[in-house]
């Protein structure tokens, strides 16, 4: 588990202000992975995602499905959208 830097007031004042966006989301659970290096997003709304099919957009964003059902995204150059 990756370990979280000291957090300031405004670390947690900003998380709070994505709180309605968040509780907007059709998925109720999501884990969340950033690899900084390549500034790729992952997001997965089942674990495992034993995903069946992949389709890359023309946004960069790359939607996994298991038939119909979405069970991740994998979202590039996140840091910029």
């Amino acid at each position: 588990m990756a370990e979280v830097a000291e957090w300031k007031a405004k670390d947690i004042a900003r998380i709070l202000r994505a709180v309605p966006r968040l509780l907007d989301l059709p998925a109720k659970q999501m884990w969340i992975d950033h690899d900084a290096e390549a500034d790729v997003l992952y997001l997965s709304f089942c674990k495992p995602q034993r995903a069946t099919d992949s389709e890359l957009r023309d946004d960069g964003i790359i939607v996994h499905r298991r038939g119909k059902k979405v069970v991740a995204l994998t979202i590039q150059d996140a840091s910029t959208r």
